[in-house]
């Protein structure tokens, strides 16, 4: 049977911090998505208004 006994490693609990561990090319915020998903939605109806 398992001990009792576990040591966990001190530091961050299982968290990480995206900001340092990763840098990404695109810096995108939560605005610039939501304008880009309905963009994409009225070239699609404007599509299928015009075919």
């Amino acid at each position: 049977m398992a001990e009792g006994n576990v040591n966990v490693p001190s530091g961050f609990g299982g968290l990480m911090r995206f900001d340092e561990e990763y840098s990404s090319i695109f810096n995108l915020k939560p605005t610039h998505v939501i304008v880009f998903v309905v963009l994409i939605v009225v070239f699609r109806i404007f599509l299928g208004v015009v075919y």
